[in-house]
This record gives C-alpha cells, structure tokens and sequence, in this order.
C-alpha cells in the first residue's frame, strides 16, 4: 500500500538517538497506530511495548532480533516482526524509510 486515507496525522515528532531516527505517528478510524520515519546510519537499540511490523521502504539494515544469535539484513521490499516488551537491535548503513505498525 503506497498511501494512507483517513488518518489523523500527530503533529508532534518522535525524535531519537540525537535526531538520528525520526518518525510521525498515524492514527486509523479504527484507534490502530502507525509510525512513518527515518533512520540515518548507525546503530540503534529499541524496545517495545506492543508486537511491531517494520517494513523497510527504502534502505538497507542488520537486524538482531529477540533471542536471535544471528544479525538478518532487511533492504526495501522486506519487513520483520518484533514480539511485544521486547529489545531489539539495529546496524543502519544507508539511510533508511520504513512503516512500523502496533500490533495490539
């Protein structure tokens, strides 16, 4: 799906590791959510608090997923998923797009 209809956009940034990640919040009629953002170069840890799709629009990545001893690499066209309460890491080597969705 290249586009969203209907959504309320928060105006407010999510603003992370000095800047260097970035992503704004849609919310759907429905109260589901998702992020649209940014990453530049570096290396990231995250965690969650829901179960989380990164789908990676453009870009290329090294994930290290929960309980994984193996780093995965997700370029454009790919996603992963992150089970909820959970950390998970990141190596950004390009600048990368991605849509993240809250999986309740």
């Amino acid at each position: 799906m290249s586009k969203f209809a209907n959504v309320t956009v928060l105006k407010k940034a999510n603003i992370y590791s000095d800047g260097k990640v970035t992503s704004r919040t849609l919310v759907f009629p429905d109260g589901s959510k998702k992020t649209l953002g940014i990453m530049l170069p570096g290396e990231y840890e995250f965690g969650t608090a829901e179960k989380e799709l990164m789908e990676i629009q453009s870009g290329d990545l090294d994930v290290l997923l929960p309980g994984a001893s193996d780093w995965q690499t997700f370029s454009a066209g790919t996603a992963f998923e992150v089970p909820a309460n959970a950390k998970f890491s990141l190596k950004v080597r390009v600048v990368t797009d991605y849509c993240c969705s809250y999986i309740k």
